[in-house]
């Protein structure tokens, strides 16, 4: 009998679950649904909804979820919504017989490997070291991390929450932004700019950077706005708006540069996260390279390092469904 298995991509803005069918180790959809996570209060309400969906012949043998937060001990709380679930609470309430969390970036990290050429947009071809570590990292609803390292005969995912690391400025304005948001927030970490808050959070700065007055062509925002203020830039070139972009790219290149350098990257920077293919254009423009290798004395290093735009939307997905594979080959 053929079995089957449900992997996941939980996030604080959309859920993604697909059925997937196993037969001779290949893999094929059975059923996928894209979810807005805030219009339910738990998981388990999606889950059921999916199940019921998938009907009772395609009950799934084995599970993973990829989920956008701290895994401890295979329970999570999210970052971003009140969500709190277990894998030993998800299999024993829809007699799932194997469950499995994962970070989000970790699955991510999962799937690097097996995605396509087709899949990235090279902002820096670099010379790539085989099986030496590598970064993944993405601005949405949050900023995610993971590193790859090589272990043995394959990379392994160790899964991290740097996106709350300091925020690190290198400029006049940088310096101003920070402060700004100092009084705001206290800590400024690095998600409070990359991220579709972030993005906010920025233009919001730049419209009141002339001594406080709102720039002439002040807009209205919600507190996460990210997608308005790109169609701002991209489709009305909105002055401050296409300003936000510019600024966002900077501390973004500026940031992986960092995580490249904290981790000798020479294995290659993949940028995922839904921003960055909404932005492409500007991040291919110069501002984010730039950045990037803008390290003083390891600026040369810098310039080695492959940097790639992970274009793939359901990339998250494919490392779960891998994971879940795996879960299912040992449970067999």
């Amino acid at each position: 009998m053929n079995k089957k298995l449900i992997c996941g991509d939980i996030g604080g803005t959309k859920t993604l679950l697909q059925l997937v069918e196993i037969t001779d180790d290949n893999g094929q959809e059975r059923l996928i649904q894209h979810y807005r996570s805030a219009d339910f209060t738990s998981f388990s309400e999606i889950l059921r909804d999916f199940l019921s969906q998938a009907g009772a012949s395609n009950r799934p043998h084995a599970a993973c979820f990829a989920v956008a937060g701290p895994i401890t001990g295979q329970q999570v709380a999210l970052t971003n919504l009140s969500w709190q679930f277990s894998s030993a609470s998800l299999s024993a309430e829809f007699s799932i017989p194997a469950v499995k969390l994962l970070n989000d970036f970790e699955a991510i990290a999962l799937a690097i490997e097996h995605v396509p050429s087709s899949d990235l947009l090279t902002l820096q071809a670099g010379q790539a070291h085989p099986q030496t570590t590598r970064v993944v990292l993405g601005a949405g609803t949050g900023m995610g991390v993971a590193w790859l390292a090589w272990l043995h005969d394959r990379y392994h995912a160790l899964p991290t929450e740097a996106g709350h690391m300091d925020f690190a400025p290198v400029d006049p304005l940088q310096i101003k932004l920070l402060e700004s948001l100092q009084h705001r927030f206290g800590h400024v970490s690095v998600e409070r700019l990359l991220s579709g808050s972030g993005l906010t959070n920025i233009f919001k700065f730049l419209q009141q950077d002339d001594g406080g007055d709102f720039h002439p062509v002040s807009v209205e925002l919600e507190e996460d706005s990210g997608a308005a203020i790109t169609s701002l830039a991209l489709m009305q070139h909105h002055p401050v708006a296409i300003q936000s972009l510019e600024l966002f790219a900077a501390i973004y290149g500026a940031y992986a540069g960092n995580l490249a350098l904290a981790g000798l990257c020479r294995g290659g920077v993949y940028v995922a996260g839904g921003i960055a293919p909404k932005i492409a254009d500007v991040l291919c423009s110069g501002g984010f390279i730039k950045a990037f290798c803008a390290k003083g004395r390891f600026s040369a290093l810098m310039h080695e390092i492959p940097v790639h735009i992970v274009t793939n939307p359901q990339v998250g997905l494919l490392g779960a469904q891998q994971e879940a594979q795996r879960l299912l080959n040992r449970s067999c």
